[in-house]
């Protein structure tokens, strides 16, 4: 079995994966780094998801990278732009040649004697490898690739058409002119409801409760016109921050005026659709903005076919699937040709990798995340995990901007080993994600927690996080530093 060493090692090579490379590329270039990817390509989410009309459910100013602007028109991307994208970043920093295609990560073991990580691997080709590395960099996403969620559909065995998980979406799949049964109301199911319409006979899209749904332009009119008067990456420094601001400011009022934004977003809806359905029923949550993530529909796209007829929403639940479709509690039998279940992800926490530190195993539950982005006791390791209330990128660019700012500063003090400990009886423990969405609530068990004041606090908050991961200090009297003998 071979081993191999390196100062940095990167697991997964998606969107995450590729801008930490890069900041380490940029900001430590005295360090080696070593990618491990478990699949055979670039991109992670958006090289896996193929299914019809993928794309961004934010915009690309916020969700692209802080050092690569975004100069295409649209700014709600379609997938394989985005693909594109990462690929062109990886490439123009070499960082492609860095990707270990192929290599799954099953395990990890911190020897503070060593102050090293010993990484087992396995190959696609079936054989195992050994990597070590001086500091572990998390950057595979935060939910498993091997399928999606799917409850327990009584019935289903007796359906004569076809089931598919969106997450397992193959070329094959053919809809044009047939029923299609979508059951869910998130991001997928909303991207999935038009695009479908466009060849399907009819789409119902089939949901237990309503969804915050907004309408927002595909094209950034300000962005595309800052480009034609100013550099690029002053025209992209511009629209970026104007949509953080906006976005941030836009939170907060869902917090502070729930009831007022609910009505502005459900009358957003009354005016895109009419009389055609019922809103009251079919787009009016019984929870406040914000406490499930928000779905973006760019120019409206679903709204305009429901106008049309061309797609339907049914709000109820699944009775129990039939040979013709599904029979809902309320006795209505839905008809369809193909059943498309967006029923959700499920999370993992550390890729379902088995840790430990000096043997002892880490248990994800039992630890505190350290300004979101290490665990309390796990010396050299950090995880990139992006914000649940904006663009996913923002805090990996942050993220690996502490990064490179802890290793350096490990360098010039002469450390080998940095490790959040709580030491403050007083934190009390909260859920790593304050949402009360499905996928969430299904994975609290099992995710690290956040504590109830910094460091140990997620605020979701990009101004006050830019201020602590860039600017704040490294030795804070939290993070403990030493010298382990070599």
């Amino acid at each position: 079995m071979s081993t191999t060493h390196t100062d940095v090692l990167i697991v997964g090579a998606g969107l995450s994966g590729i801008g930490a490379a890069c900041h380490l590329k940029r900001e430590c270039p005295d360090r080696s780094v070593v990618i491990l990817e478990g699949r055979e390509a670039i991109g992670g989410t958006w090289d896996l998801f193929r299914y019809p009309g993928i794309r961004s459910d934010s915009d690309m100013y916020t969700l692209g990278y802080r050092f690569k602007p975004w100069t295409h028109a649209k700014a709600i991307a379609d997938g394989p732009t985005i693909l594109q994208y990462i690929r062109e970043t990886a490439a123009e920093n070499g960082i492609d040649k860095q990707i270990r295609f192929g290599h799954k990560v099953v395990g990890a073991s911190w020897s503070t004697p060593d102050a090293r990580w010993t990484v087992e691997v396995e190959r696609h080709d079936g054989e195992r490898a050994t990597f070590t590395c001086n500091f572990l960099f998390m950057c595979s996403g935060y939910y498993r690739y091997d399928g999606g969620y799917l409850p327990d559909f009584p019935g289903i065995g007796q359906y004569a058409g076809r089931v598919v998980h969106p997450q397992k979406w193959t070329p094959d799949i053919d809809y044009a002119g047939k029923r299609v049964v979508v059951i869910g109301s998130g991001a997928t199911a909303v991207t999935l409801v038009p695009e479908m319409a466009r060849t399907a006979a009819h789409v119902t899209m089939l949901q237990r409760s309503p969804t915050y749904v907004v309408s927002r332009p595909a094209q950034d009119r300000i962005a595309n016109a800052l480009r034609k008067v100013l550099p690029v990456r002053w025209a992209y420094f511009l629209t970026r921050w104007k949509n953080i601001a906006l976005s941030m400011y836009f939170y907060r009022l869902c917090k502070r005026r729930p009831a007022q934004v609910k009505r502005y977003m459900v009358n957003g809806v009354q005016a895109a659709i009419g009389s055609k359905v019922d809103v009251a029923r079919h787009f009016t949550p019984r929870y406040n903005p914000w406490d499930q993530r928000l779905c973006l529909v760019p120019d409206g796209d679903l709204f305009r076919m429901l106008y049309a007829g061309k797609a339907s929403v049914v709000t109820d639940e699944i009775e129990r699937f039939t040979h013709r479709g599904l029979l809902l509690k309320s006795g209505t039998e839905l008809e369809a040709d193909l059943v498309v279940t967006a029923t959700g992800l499920v999370l993992t926490s550390l890729d379902d990798m088995d840790l430990r530190v000096d043997g002892r195993q880490v248990e994800a539950s039992r630890t505190f995340g350290y300004k979101g982005l290490m665990y309390s006791d796990v010396p050299n390791f950090a995880v990139s995990f992006g914000y649940t209330n904006a663009s996913w990128t923002l805090k990996c660019d942050l993220t690996c901007e502490y990064v490179c700012r802890l290793l350096k500063h490990m360098q010039r003090h002469g450390h080998r080993q940095a490790t959040p400990r709580n030491h403050d009886p007083e934190l009390q423990a909260e859920p790593w994600i304050d949402f009360t969405s499905g996928y969430v609530q299904r994975a609290a068990a099992h995710m690290p927690k956040q504590g109830s004041k910094a460091p140990w606090k997620l605020y979701q908050n990009y101004v006050r996080d830019l201020i602590t991961l860039r600017f704040g200090r490294i030795d804070d009297g939290v993070m403990e530093f030493s010298r382990p003998a070599r």
